[in-house]
Parts: C-alpha cells; structure tokens; sequence
C-alpha cells in the first residue's frame, strides 16, 4: 500500500514537472492562492473576463456602445471610472435629451469632460441659425480631434454649413452631411484620403462642386444622395466605388431644372449596388461596370405631372424605359438582385426584364393595383425557357387575391424549374386562415415545378421598394434582407 502511494506521488511529480517548473518556485500564484485580477476560476468565482482586459481594448469596447450606456460604464468600479474618458469618444446625440437647449449642455459638458480622440460625432437635432455659434464650437472641440465619423445636421438648406464642418477632412472614413447648402468654394482643395462613405441629404451644391467633392475622395466605396438639388447630371469614374444610393421622392418640391436628370456611370470596375428611387424622369447610363449585381427601387413610371418623360436605364444599347425593354441588344448577365416598383401589376413587363437579366437570382415586386389579367397559357409558352435558370427567389408585395395576381403567381409556381422560396405579402386586410388556405388551392402548389420551393405568405409589414437607406453605412449591407 505504501509503496503503491509512493509510486503515484512520483509519477505526479514528474508529470508536474513536465508541464513546466513550479509556479511557487518561480515565484506565481499556486492553486490555492487567490487568482490574480480579472482571472476566472473554474467554478466561475473571480472577476469577468471583461474586466481583465487591458485599458486600451476596454477603451475601444466602450466607443463602440451607444452614448448613454459608455458613459454609465464609469459606475461599475473604481477600474473602469477612467476608461470612459480615455477611450475613443463616441458622441450621438440621439436619444440624449428631447430639447436643443438641454442638448447643447449636455454636448458641451461631454467635450469638456472628455480627453479624445473622437471616433464619432452625430448631432442629429435640428438647430436654429442662432445656435450656430454653438455647433461651431462644439467642432472646434479637441476632444474631437482625429474625428472618424462625422453625421451633421446643420440649419437650414439654403445656408453654409459650420466653418469648421471639414476641419476633419485628413482622418475622416464616414461623412454624412444634412440641410446645409455647399458653396463652391468651400469644396476647393479639400481632400479627404480616408473617406470610404460619403452620404447628403437635403443638400443644395453645384455640378462642378460635387464633382469635385466626389473626386477628393479617392478610396470612396459608398455614396448615398437624399434630395440633394442644384444640379442636373453626375457623372461616376471611380475605381473603388461600390453602392450608389439615389432618391428625390420625398416631400420637397423642387424645380426641375435644378435636378438630377442623368446619372452617367463611366467607370466603375468595383460597383456592385445601385439603388435609386425617384419620381420624375432620370437616364441612367452604365458604362463600365463588370461587377454590378444589384439595382434595387426602379419604378415604371414617375408620379409627378409634369415629368418631362419616364425614367430610363441603358447598358450600352439596351435601354430599358420605364420598366419595358425598349431595345435589347445585349443581355446584361452580372444583374443577380432586382428590385421594382410598378403601378399595375404585369407579368409581360416582368419576363421582359427576366430575358433583359438572364442570371436573376432575386426578384422583388412592388405593385399598388393588380393590373390587367396577366394570362399566360399560350402567350408565354415560348419564353417559359427563360425560367431554367431564374429566378430562385421572387417576393411579391400587396397580394390580395385577385385574378391578375393569382394568374401572375401561377405562372412562377407552374414554371419556374428552379425556384426556391417565393414570399407572398399578403393585405393586412386579406390576411386571414381561411383565405390563405383558399389561395393555396388557386396557386397549385401541389403541382409546382420546383418540388424543393417553398411558399410563405405573411403579414405585410410595409412596401417592398419603400427607400430604406437612412444613412450612407446602410449601404453595406443587403438592402432587402
């Protein structure tokens, strides 16, 4: 028995001493002295993993969270009351405090308080021209030095921005500017090696002002552009753009001549997104770009009165006018992800777009009235070949049940070989057990042409070509996901 102990102490030993020296020799903690700071034992006792962190990668944690929850990490110990301070300040103003008044104290106390450098600064309440002096100098803030992300609301369209609004031209990577208007000496000579996002909304500047901003930013990767007016074409040469965001259907009246009327996109070998909405006559002319995938948000028709005609999307040849192919001299096989938006629904538009983009993947409709009746048994016998290799996914919006969508969706469900799911957004007002057991009868799902497709119908949640893009990072990111 003695010796059998004896054996297994030695063996112990010579294991422990393969795993290297003896922490008590070396002068560490054993297995029962306390853990040393931030260390986690292995019933869970001890500091968090968190806390254990070195200051610096807690300082970049606590610039990433949202304003209110940074600064109210100071309470949690005596360790963590600096961090806040020293760490990367990130300045949102929304969800602060309801009042400009109170606002601007709590701003100014922050910068005050804080050390920097600034990673990023939103100020997102509209302001009067009398508290200008105030912004201005919440900019001139050193703790806003080295500034990486700046979201400015100024005061009105019609009027400059802050004076110091591009002191941060050297560090910034996000810029998106609001209500402001940018005079053409303002954009001269600035230059901005950083700038990977650039997005305006509501902004007044000159053609050659814009393309001078656009051409400062050499990395730019995404631009976003909200009713933004003063002048008529734009013209993209970049070797890093990626999204292209465009919309001017919002409430502002603004007269045609100081509109956007044609987007000419040159050379863009890296575009990927393009996503526009608008509601008066807009050319599109693509050029150079091999890799664009996505055009989201065409609508067939614009909606104001006095549109001079309907908007028009041309690769080359082909023209696309409103949503009918006009010509079709080449097909355009990169275009994976479609998005439209039609006044009346037909299926004729949608097969022409589909032989147009041979390689579709991913194809949303919006449509406000079910349109004509959409039969296809013999007209469509011809192009149903079209479908062999698209789409795999349709989503369709405002699905109410009516002949013309009934015949449009069959014609998918019977013909489409390789279609994988197809959602159906069915009226708020529609939406009901019994109906949805009717309709799945009318669609003959049993007899689907791709036995491996599902069919979900849900609730509309809102318009599948609504604009979503709020700031110039959302596009990023899958504008239909």
């Amino acid at each position: 028995m003695e010796a059998t102990t004896a054996r297994s102490t030695k063996r112990k030993s010579a294991a422990d001493g393969a795993h290297g020296p003896n922490p008590r020799r070396e002068g560490r903690s054993g297995p029962h002295d306390p853990p040393p700071a931030g260390a986690i034992g292995e019933d869970g006792g001890g500091l968090d993993r968190i806390s254990a962190l070195p200051d610096g990668v807690l300082g970049e944690i606590i610039s990433f969270l949202p304003t209110k929850d940074g600064a109210r990490t100071q309470i949690l110990s005596p360790r963590w009351r600096h961090l806040w301070r020293s760490a990367p300040l990130n300045l949102d103003s929304n969800g602060l405090v309801s009042s400009w008044k109170k606002l601007a104290g709590v701003v100014s106390r922050v910068l005050s308080s804080h050390q920097g450098p600034g990673r990023r600064f939103r100020l997102s309440t509209l302001y009067t021209r009398e508290d200008k002096a105030a912004v201005e100098a919440f900019l001139q803030s050193r703790a806003l030095d080295n500034l990486q992300e700046l979201d400015l609301y100024c005061y009105a369209p019609h009027l400059p921005p802050p004076p110091s609004t591009f002191r941060f031209s050297s560090t910034l990577c996000v810029a998106h500017i609001r209500e402001c208007s940018i005079h053409d000496g303002h954009v001269q000579g600035l230059h901005f090696p950083l700038l990977k996002h650039l997005g305006l909304d509501t902004v007044i500047i000159s053609e050659s002002s814009l393309q001078t901003l656009i051409g400062g930013c050499p990395a730019i990767e995404f631009l976003l552009m909200g009713q933004c007016y003063g002048f008529r074409r734009l013209r993209i040469n970049s070797l890093t753009i990626r999204g292209i965001g465009f919309h001017n259907y919002d409430y502002i009246e603004i007269e045609s001549e100081n509109e956007l009327h044609e987007l000419s996109i040159d050379n863009a070998p890296r575009l990927e997104r393009l996503l526009v909405h608008v509601i008066a006559g807009l050319d599109i002319l693509v050029g150079a770009a091999p890799k664009l995938n996505t055009i989201g948000y065409l609508p067939d028709e614009g909606c104001r009165s006095n549109q001079d005609h309907l908007n028009r999307l041309q690769f080359g040849s082909t023209v696309i006018q409103g949503l009918r192919v006009d010509k079709l001299a080449m097909v355009v096989r990169t275009v994976k992800i479609l998005a439209v938006g039609m006044k009346a629904l037909c299926l004729d538009t949608v097969i022409g777009l589909m032989t147009c983009f041979p390689c579709l993947e991913k194809l949303y409709i919006g449509a406000s009235k079910s349109g004509s009746s959409n039969s296809w048994s013999r007209k469509h016998q011809n192009l149903i070949k079209c479908l062999d290799t698209c789409p795999k996914t349709i989503v369709l919006q405002s699905y109410r049940g009516t002949k013309s969508q009934v015949n449009f969706v069959t014609f998918f469900v019977l013909n489409a070989s390789v279609l994988e799911l197809m959602t159906i957004e069915v009226d708020s007002n529609h939406y009901r057990q019994e109906f949805l057991a009717e309709q799945r009868l009318k669609l003959q799902l049993e007899n689907r042409a791709s036995r491996d497709a599902q069919f979900n119908f849900i609730d509309e949640r809102g318009f599948i070509c609504s604009w979503g893009m709020k700031h110039v990072c959302d596009l990023e990111i899958d504008p239909f996901a």
